[in-house]
Formats: C-alpha cells, sequence, structure tokens
C-alpha cells in the first residue's frame, strides 16, 4: 500500500510498520465492524483517517449468534454426525423459552441479538462496561452475577480490554453448571484453553465459536463433540456483505472529499 492514497481494508494487519511506510495514504475504510488490526495511535500520528462499518454486520452476525444457541440446546450439529457415522441416536435437548440469557457487550451487536430471542420467551441479563439503562426486556446486572444466573452466554464485546480474556479459568468457574456459551465477537475475549477444559470436566455443557485469539484455529476445542465451530462468518451474509462494501465505499468517499476541502 505504499503508493496507496486511499484503502478500502478487511482483516489484514495494519501495524505501525505498514502504516509509516504509507507515505501517501490519507484514509482507511475497513470493510467490517472491529478496528483491532489497525495501529489507531500509529493512523492518527501519520494524519490517517479510520472508517469502518458498525451497522451493516450487526443483524448477520445477531442471526448467526441465535443460530448458534438453537443448534447447541438441541445438540443438533452432534445428532447430524451421529447419523453420517452410522449411529441413529436420539440425543434429549432443552426448550429455549423460559431460559435466561447472559449477553457481555450491549451494543448494536448485543442488543439485536437480545431483540431476536424475547421472542423465544427468554430472559435477558446484560453486562457492559458503558453506562446504559435497563428496560422491562432486559435488565443489567454485574458480571459475576450473569456469570452466576445465565443459562446461555453470549459474548458480543467490540473490543477485549487490554488484551487480556475477559472469560478466563476463574469466570469460567462462576458460570453456572450445564450452562452454554457462545462467542461470536472477538477472539481472544474468552481463554479457548481454560474453555476446552471446562467442557471436559461438564462444567460447561457446550459452546459456539465463530471468533478466535489465532485464526485459523486449531486447538482443542477441535476434539470436542459439545463445541460448535466456525470459520469466522459472523457477516457472511451476501444481504450484510453488500451493505459493508457499499457503506465501505461510501465512507472513503467522505475521506476524499474530505481532503480536498
Amino acid at each position: 500500500i505504499k503508493d496507496a492514497d486511499f484503502l478500502i481494508a478487511g482483516t489484514e494487519q495494519l501495524s505501525r510498520d505498514v502504516l509509516d511506510s504509507a507515505k501517501r495514504l490519507k484514509a482507511i475504510s475497513r470493510c467490517g465492524t472491529g478496528l483491532d488490526n489497525v495501529d489507531l495511535a500509529a493512523a492518527e500520528q501519520n494524519n490517517i483517517k479510520v472508517f469502518n462499518t458498525p451497522d451493516a454486520p450487526t443483524r448477520a452476525v445477531a442471526e448467526l449468534t441465535v443460530g448458534l444457541i438453537l443448534a447447541l440446546i438441541r445438540h443438533i450439529p452432534v445428532m447430524d454426525r451421529d447419523i453420517r457415522g452410522g449411529v441413529w441416536k436420539k440425543r434429549m435437548g432443552n426448550l429455549l423459552e423460559g431460559k435466561c440469557v447472559g449477553i457481555i457487550g450491549f451494543g448494536r451487536i448485543g442488543r439485536k441479538t437480545a431483540e431476536l430471542l424475547l421472542p423465544f420467551g427468554v430472559k435477558i441479563v446484560y453486562y457492559d462496561v458503558k453506562e446504559t439503562e435497563s428496560s422491562p426486556d432486559h435488565e443489567k446486572v454485574g458480571l459475576d452475577r450473569l456469570l452466576e444466573n445465565a443459562d446461555i452466554i453470549s459474548m458480543h464485546l467490540s473490543v477485549v480490554p487490554g488484551g487480556e480474556p475477559v472469560i478466563g479459568k476463574e469466570e469460567l468457574k462462576k458460570m453456572k453448571e450445564g450452562s452454554l456459551f457462545v462467542n461470536a465477537s472477538r477472539g481472544g475475549s474468552v481463554d479457548e484453553k481454560a474453555l476446552a477444559e471446562a467442557i471436559e470436566t461438564g462444567h460447561i455443557a457446550g459452546a459456539a465459536l465463530d471468533v478466535f485469539k489465532n485464526e485459523p484455529y486449531d486447538g482443542p476445542l477441535v476434539n470436542m463433540k459439545e463445541v460448535i465451530l466456525t470459520p469466522h462468518i459472523g457477516s457472511y451474509a451476501v444481504e450484510a456483505r453488500i451493505s459493508m462494501e457499499t457503506e465501505a465505499v461510501q465512507n472513503l468517499l467522505k475521506g476524499i472529499k474530505g481532503r480536498e476541502k
């Protein structure tokens, strides 16, 4: 990108070295929500404007989250693999109705996930470091209370504070016995090794992950039948991708116009 004036970016790492070498670069339009692959401090120091597309993927990620929850609670992938392996075994699942769903991170995607889940008759509790108000449909609680009471926990953090897992070994211990865990937000927000251990002991009944600390992922969760793994496809719905790419171009045009003034 050293000769580029403007850049539409995906998930490639735009480090300080990369940005320092891009002497002509004036604006980056990230096609996606997260900006953890962009060194924002280096961008600011190099007078490079940075845009993202936070609205376009919202429904796609929320719908994937609901799908993963339903697949987990009814053991759908496990029974699919059983049949393909020549085993006809009926596994008893649970209803989503009446369950307490804890959402960690109540931004755009967390709120949309709650909206899609409410018609199933669930109770929604959420934790967010930002000041947000509870409503009749969802209650804001502390992290410990959420972990201790939720039947299903869904991660929707936009960033991982300090780069450390929000859900580590101690947090997993606090989770309700037999609960389910879903992460379709940020890789690294859960200690994947500790999660695998919690599932191995039976403390956590199952998990679904769409994002990982290191991608492609090849860790212990791969070999666990109670786990659903998808390759970071939260925004991979045709309609969402079109919206993201359109928004990314519009943002880039804003950057160009801003430079022309």
